[in-house]
């Protein structure tokens, strides 16, 4: 619909509704073109704040997405810097657990081993007196035969 057409419109509306006839050079449809007019500049004005508001939200919504997206790679990182260490604290735990348990054990098979020697030299020690006695009894049988 131009703007002729708007006119013509709005002549009829104005004689049907009010009575009274509008010639098209009347005062009264000069403000009305004034008002259309600063209303489409209105709108435009509008549309123009609106899309650089729209442009300006989606900036700051961005700069929000990557704020959270480097303070959630901070905590990951620290979380993981905290696993890491507990996980090398909790390894050493184990090393130096079994470092012990390995050791007792092995100081148990050690006075296991020196008692088995001890025993095994007394043996021996027995053994050698035995063979004493059975040589000196052997050497007073030869001389009283």
């Amino acid at each position: 619909m131009n703007a002729d057409d708007k006119i013509e419109q709005l002549i009829r509306e104005i004689a049907s509704k009010h009575g009274i006839a509008v010639a098209r050079d009347d005062p009264i449809l000069v403000l009305q073109t004034i008002n259309h007019r600063l209303l489409q500049d209105s709108v435009s004005a509008q549309q123009k704040l609106l899309t650089q508001y729209k442009e300006e939200i989606e900036a700051l919504g961005n700069r929000w997405g990557m704020d959270a997206h480097e303070k959630a790679e901070r905590v990951l990182n620290a979380a993981l810097d905290a696993s890491r260490e507990s996980m090398a604290q909790m390894a050493d735990i184990s090393a130096k657990s079994v470092a012990s348990t390995v050791s007792d054990r092995i100081a148990v098979m050690v006075s296991r081993m020196e008692e088995a020697s001890s025993r095994g030299y007394m043996a021996a020690v027995l053994n050698l007196f035995a063979a004493c006695v059975t040589a000196v009894a052997v050497a007073i049988f030869m001389v009283l035969r």
